[in-house]
C-alpha cells in the first residue's frame, strides 16, 4: 500500500448531483422538477401539506412542555474527579468546591451550578460542595469515608439577596430563612424598575 493507492471503500462517497447542466446529462432545463407547478418554483417548502385533509401532526394528541426556565446543569463523575485527584490537579485534603473543579479544568463551566453523578470508582476522601448530586454519588462518597453537601431545593437562589441576607442578619442555614428582613433590598425597591405586587382596593 502506497500512499497515491489510498482511496475510500466502493460507495463510500458519492459525487453531487449537478442539475441543470445541459440536455445531456438527464437533468438539464427543468432540472428533474418538471413543467410549472407550484414544486417546480423555488422558495417553496410542502412537508406537513396533505392537500386539505388534517395533517397527521394535528390529529396526534399533545402532551407536556419544555419548561422555558429549565435549569442546565453541568455533570461530572466521581470517577473524574478521582482520576484528577490522582494527577494532582486536585488536592483531596481541601474542600472541592464548583470554583475549584473549574480551576482545575474538569469543568468548562458551572452554568447553572454542578452536579456530580456516581459513575467510575471513588477511594480517596472527598469534601464536596456541589448544587446537586444523585443518591448513589452521594452514597459512594459517604462509603470512602468523604462528605457530599448539596444545596437544598429551598436555597436562595439570588447571590445577591443571599449577600444582603448576611448583611442585614438574617439567619441563612442550607437555604432555609429563620427570620424576616424589616427592610428591602436597594435592587427591589420600585425605582429599580422591579414589578411591586398590587395593592388591595375597596
Amino acid at each position: 500500500m502506497k500512499l497515491h493507492e489510498l482511496r475510500d471503500n466502493d460507495g463510500a462517497t458519492k459525487p453531487r448531483k449537478r442539475v441543470g447542466r445541459g440536455p445531456g446529462s438527464g437533468t438539464g432545463k427543468t432540472a428533474g422538477r418538471g413543467i410549472k407547478g407550484q414544486k417546480s418554483r423555488s422558495g417553496v417548502a410542502i412537508k406537513g401539506y396533505e392537500g386539505g385533509q388534517m395533517p397527521l401532526y394535528q390529529r396526534l394528541p399533545k402532551r407536556g412542555f419544555n419548561k422555558p426556565n429549565q435549569k442546565k446543569f453541568a455533570v461530572v463523575n466521581l470517577g473524574l474527579i478521582e482520576k484528577f485527584i490522582e494527577a494532582g490537579k486536585l488536592d483531596a485534603s481541601a474542600e472541592i468546591n464548583e470554583d475549584a473543579l473549574v480551576a482545575s479544568g474538569l469543568v468548562r463551566r458551572k452554568l447553572d451550578g454542578v452536579r456530580v453523578l456516581a459513575k467510575g470508582e471513588v477511594t480517596s476522601k472527598l469534601n464536596l460542595n456541589v448544587t446537586g448530586a444523585s443518591k448513589s454519588a452521594v452514597a459512594a462518597v459517604e462509603a470512602a469515608g468523604g462528605s457530599l453537601t448539596v444545596a437544598t431545593a429551598a436555597a436562595v437562589e439570588n447571590r445577591e439577596d443571599a449577600a444582603w441576607l448576611a448583611e442585614i442578619g438574617v439567619d441563612c442555614q442550607q437555604g432555609y430563612l429563620f427570620g424576616a428582613p424589616s427592610t428591602t433590598p436597594p435592587w427591589r425597591t420600585p425605582a429599580s424598575g422591579a414589578a411591586q405586587p398590587r395593592q388591595a382596593t375597596g
